[in-house]
């Protein structure tokens, strides 16, 4: 029998058994461990390496699907030749160089996977959509099946004009609106609008790290400024120097908390004061669970310092890749002298379905649906938390949005990760919303709970208690 002894780095975001599995995968490829001889037994492994007898199951496990080894009864599990170590599809065509995404993605042993990001397909109204996009084709004149005006299609814009005010607050003509394709690439003009090159950019910590790696990209230096139990820290924002900064008011991304309106106040006072700006990133907002809705910070806005950032990624579908920013009135000029040779990245045909898809009221019935579809899941998700996980973790950030953290006080996330998915529940680390890694709360637990049933919540926590406690 050989000895195994592979370096196993618990602070890598790579789970512990995978690590194990490439670590026996690779040296079987490489032919270090030979065919024909047996792995250590799980129970000896886990001693030897001082990990759970699961880490070593679940490398085992990933490793007799895949064919790389096989389970002898009262014997062991031996390794194959080479050549039976690759996997097959069904006409036996030889699949080689299969990524650790594309293992995880067919790891046969997760069932309930609380991914934040991923909306409810179930309850979207497809046949509606491919209606309005049918018409739009049907009726296409050739100006829709050119690139477009860069501002985006007009007649999106004023609907969104008028969406906005009702529903968020937000008054603003359709001059100010801009149609991008995602919010990473709206933030990518906002850089080059303003020149923000070489700039400092107060960013939350932790932050939504997408939006974070373009200002990153866009070649500003990053002011991490701490989050509070009430949101952003002001006092170390005016300690920052920067003049801009990127907030998530309506449902910080990702401790969950809503910025107060005397927080508010403030924030707009210091963007008054620093003749600044505020990148208002309001990414799901047509989610609130608890208290009165509370307008958008740039509804409160009286000197347009507000940039509002807006997207159907959470609220429809994200595959349409259409999201928008409202500019100040000082800034579309600027706009129009800068940015105007870019031609419009979002598709004109999906704009204008999504137009009349707006128009027509069907957005907004959609909106209404999956707040009560959402609500279900939310407090099926809270009441299944209470009841097995109980007093053990502390629910962060359960009043607005698609996930909530959970806090489990002395329990380090890559364990828990770990045991969650050795009983078949993937749940994440809030790692990397971090600036700097090594300040995060390694006791907390990220929960999405958009993409499932309220069944698979209440089986999935269930799961949690049997692996955690």
């Amino acid at each position: 029998m050989i000895q195994i002894t592979p370096f196993l780095d618990s602070k890598r975001k790579t789970p512990l058994y995978v690590q194990l599995y490439q670590y026996i995968k690779e040296g079987i490829e490489s032919g270090q461990l030979k065919s024909d001889t047996f792995l250590p037994s799980i129970r000896e492994l886990a001693l030897h390496l001082r990990v759970s007898k699961n880490t070593v199951e679940g490398a085992y496990q990933q490793l007799i699907a895949e064919g790389y080894v096989e389970s002898i009864p009262r014997v062991g599990l031996k390794i194959l030749e080479l050549e039976a170590t690759f996997l097959c599809d069904k006409g036996g065509k030889q699949l080689q160089n299969v990524t650790m995404g594309e293992i995880q993605r067919e790891h046969k042993s997760i069932e309930f996977d609380f991914v934040y990001g991923e909306i409810d397909t179930a309850h979207l109204p497809l046949k509606v959509w491919k209606r309005h996009v049918q018409e739009v084709l049907k009726g296409a004149s050739e100006e829709l099946l050119m690139y477009g005006d860069p501002f985006g299609d007009w007649h999106l814009r004023q609907e969104l004009s008028h969406y906005l005010l009702q529903s968020r607050g937000v008054s603003c003509r359709p001059e100010q609106v801009v149609i991008t394709a995602g919010t990473q690439h709206a933030v990518s003009l906002l850089c080059q609008l303003l020149s923000l090159h070489g700039s400092t950019v107060a960013f939350e910590d932790p932050g939504y790290n997408g939006v974070r790696s373009v200002f990153i990209n866009q070649g500003c230096r990053i002011a991490p400024i701490p989050i509070e139990a009430d949101g952003l820290s002001l006092s170390r924002l005016h300690e920052s120097h920067a003049n801009i900064v990127y907030v998530t008011p309506s449902h910080q991304l990702p401790c969950g908390m809503i910025l107060p309106v005397h927080k508010r106040s403030l924030l707009l006072e210091w963007a008054y004061e620093h003749e600044g700006y505020i990148v208002e990133d309001d990414y799901d907002s047509e989610f609130r669970y608890q208290g009165q809705p509370i307008p958008a910070l740039k509804a409160l806005d009286q000197n347009e310092k507000v940039i509002y950032l807006g997207t159907f990624s959470k609220s429809f579908l994200p595959s349409i890749r259409v999201s928008y920013m409202v500019l100040p009135g000082e800034l579309v000029p600027l706009y129009q002298q800068k940015l105007a040779n870019y031609n419009q990245a979002a598709s004109q045909l999906i704009q204008r379905a999504l137009y009349t898809f707006i128009k027509d009221g069907d957005f907004q019935r959609h909106i209404r649906r999956m707040k009560k579809v959402y609500q279900s899941k939310h407090h099926t998700l809270l009441k299944s938390v209470k009841t097995y996980l109980g007093d053990r973790v502390t629910v962060i950030g359960e009043k607005s949005g698609l996930h909530v953290l959970l806090n489990v006080p002395g329990r380090e996330d890559h364990e828990l990760i770990e045991k969650a998915m050795a009983c078949g529940v993937k749940v994440y680390s809030t790692k990397t919303f971090w600036y700097n890694p090594k300040n995060q709360c390694s006791s907390f637990i990220m929960l999405g709970f958009g993409k499932l049933s309220e069944e698979a919540i209440k089986k999935g926590i269930r799961r949690l208690q049997q692996a955690w406690f």
